[in-house]
């Protein structure tokens, strides 16, 4: 299976709402862009984006003549795709690069790690993993197995040690080493405790101050938890300064729409999005490709 036949298949749910629209072929009238615009909502893009997109294509229709459902496809699919803030950089790419994983745990932080380590291996860089989550044993297991499967070294400390010098001595390990790509994994952190959110800021802090190269820090969100991600979004923005996102688990949800609303309301771009569990569904994020198979149009 291709990557675009993967991309398509892991939003298959998202698109199914968008499908009943196009599906019957039917006329571009009121009653089309009523549900449109509500299947829009529905899918978690949210109201602002909705009414955004649906205006923007009324008046695009009645300058082209379009007057089918089915003609409103690929103009649906490139005006989604322009709500996304454009990546100037790519962290994974551009290296020497270090970049710190943030999130609620659950989201898929350590899989990601591991997934986006293996490929940049492959690719020849030399990459440095570092297992800053010291409060769960599992993370750190799991970091392990994805060193040893991928080649990596895998720098961690013992459980309960503070997240922060952990960061520190990675980046010393890392610079020994001339790391190109150094990827640390954190606790998960719930966005509601002021608490656990200092001590992440530290984390980050102590990281930028250490480095010499680049760091970005990238939140996960999991998509399945459609409105309550994007919350999450924004506490954690507003607590760290955010540069990113990476997308998970969009074959699990039907409001694959998230990822427009949470990229949009924060001017965030998105590097990377999972849409499946093989190492080749976590996929660099191609905004009118996503849109594409979203709305159900060939890519």
């Amino acid at each position: 299976m291709g990557l675009a036949d993967r991309l398509k298949k892991g939003l298959e749910k998202s698109r199914e709402a968008l499908n009943q629209i196009f599906y019957m072929g039917g006329e571009v009238d009121e009653q089309f862009w009523e549900d449109l615009e509500d299947t829009l909502v529905m899918g978690d893009m949210g109201p602002e984006v909705a009414m955004e997109v649906v205006d923007d294509l009324r008046e695009l229709a009645a300058k082209k003549a379009l007057h089918t459902a089915d003609q409103m496809r690929e103009a649906l699919a490139k005006r989604l795709a322009e709500t996304f803030p454009v990546a100037k950089t790519d962290p994974f790419d551009d290296t020497p690069s270090c970049v710190l994983f943030v999130g609620i745990n659950g989201a898929g932080k350590t899989t990601t790690v591991g997934k986006l380590a293996g490929a940049a291996k492959e690719r020849g860089e030399r990459v440095l993993i570092g297992g800053a989550d010291t409060f769960r044993a599992a993370a750190i297991e799991q970091l392990k197995v994805w060193g040893e499967r991928s080649g990596v070294e895998v720098v961690t400390r013992e459980r309960g040690a503070d997240p922060a010098s952990v960061c520190y001595d990675v980046i010393e390990s890392a610079e020994k080493q001339a790391s190109d790509l150094v990827l640390i994994d954190t606790a998960g952190r719930l966005h509601t405790s002021p608490e656990l959110m200092r001590e992440l800021a530290k984390v980050v802090s102590v990281t930028r101050k250490r480095a010499s190269m680049p760091v970005t820090v990238v939140l996960v969100v999991d998509a399945t938890t459609g409105q309550n991600g994007l919350n999450q979004a924004r506490e954690f923005n507003d607590a760290l300064d955010l540069d990113g996102l990476i997308v998970t688990k969009l074959d699990g949800t039907s409001k694959g729409g998230i990822a427009v609303k949470i990229a949009h309301d924060l001017d965030l771009p998105i590097w990377r999005i999972g849409v499946g569990e093989q190492m080749e569904d976590l996929q660099r994020f191609d905004a009118l490709a996503f849109c594409r198979a979203l709305v159900g149009e060939s890519l």
